[in-house]
């Protein structure tokens, strides 16, 4: 609960603590505020118990953990029932963006792919950029600095 708490913050929290409700009343605030949390645990244990409950047995193995989105798409990978894991690994995003960028040129996929593998580095054919290179001078100009803007 406290794992964020270095010892120096500690000792400053003791000291305002002793500091804000003074010596004699420290040791009742301590009692009243464990007394709390100790019901705040109880109640939301029977709650949690009274949800199980009313779900009935066909969700015996329900956590209240696995309603966290992460935990839940992790044991969804993990488990791996759907495939997810060979459509994951058998999308390649820089081939869908090139088949894509020949679609919107009018080229066949297969010829665009063959020419920007044997042509130059100083452009593709029909005055088209590959989107998939990296530019080999970028450019050594900035921006204007518009002091306006900011």
């Amino acid at each position: 609960m406290f794992n964020d708490i270095g010892p120096l913050e500690l000792v400053t929290l003791v000291v305002l603590a002793v500091l804000v409700f003074g010596p004699d009343k420290l040791p009742k605030m301590i009692q009243d505020v464990t007394r709390t949390i100790r019901k705040i645990r109880e109640f939301s244990e029977s709650a949690k118990a009274d949800i199980r409950s009313e779900l009935g047995p066909e969700f015996k193995d329900f956590e209240f953990e696995d309603l966290n989105p992460k935990t839940f798409i992790r044991k969804q990978l993990d488990n791996d029932e759907l495939g997810i894991k060979e459509i994951r690994n058998g999308f390649d995003l820089k081939k869908e963006m090139a088949e894509v960028a020949d679609a919107v040129h009018g080229r066949d996929a297969e010829s665009s792919s063959s020419s920007s593998s044997s042509s130059s580095s100083a452009g593709s054919p029909g005055g088209a950029i590959d989107m998939t290179k990296k530019p080999e001078n970028p450019r050594e100009e900035r921006p204007p600095y518009d002091a306006d803007a900011t």
